[in-house]
């Protein structure tokens, strides 16, 4: 539930938020996304946090980034740690949990309502913490995906829990198909 007049601030897991968007088979789009948050109330800010690999040449999330930060998003990014596992596979560290709830509670006393775009168990306290200012907390992931998308002491601590499948029509787009080279088009053909 929303009310016009609320001041309304939105924190956006990156990695969380695409990995429940693609459990659900679609792509979200920012713009949507933003436009219909300011629909709903007067929206001061819209962060996004994502850990970003710096010693590639090139960053699938590179563009992401860059055309959130022009358009209105306060982008929040931290160099993403590689390592490599046990097994010897290369991973990925970057977890923004510690920059956004801090962000979270210096905002508290700006805003009426929070929107936190995760369902990442970590952030329970942090709900809570946000509730005992008097900020409302609507949670936004999944439930609908195998396995849910959000934990469940999260779900139940929010104000209020928006299911990601139901904003599809308003802020998804449908996946990007992989694109087909000229070369593959030729190989096709001759088959």
């Amino acid at each position: 539930m929303f009310y016009r007049d609320e001041r309304l601030a939105l924190f956006i897991d990156g990695s969380n938020l695409y990995a429940a968007a693609k459990a659900l088979a679609f792509d979200i789009d920012y713009k949507l996304l933003r436009q219909e948050f300011m629909q709903r109330g007067k929206l001061l800010r819209a962060f996004y946090y994502t850990a970003l690999l710096e010693n590639d040449d090139y960053s699938p999330i590179r563009p992401l980034v860059d055309w959130l930060h022009y358009n209105g998003f306060t982008m929040v990014t931290k160099p993403a740690k590689e390592f490599v596992d046990s097994q010897g596979r290369r991973k990925v560290k970057g977890n923004m949990d510690i920059e956004l709830t801090v962000d979270a509670m210096e905002i508290a006393p700006h805003v009426d309502h929070i929107v936190l775009f995760s369902g990442d168990g970590d952030f329970r306290p942090l709900v809570e913490a946000l509730q005992r200012k008097g900020v409302r907390v609507s949670v936004v992931s999944t439930i609908r995906s195998q396995p849910p998308m959000i934990a469940d002491d999260l779900r139940r601590q929010a104000d209020n829990f928006i299911e990601l499948d139901e904003l599809k029509e308003v802020v998804g787009r449908p996946p990007r198909e992989p694109r087909i080279t000229e070369r593959s088009d030729y190989e096709t053909a001759d088959n």
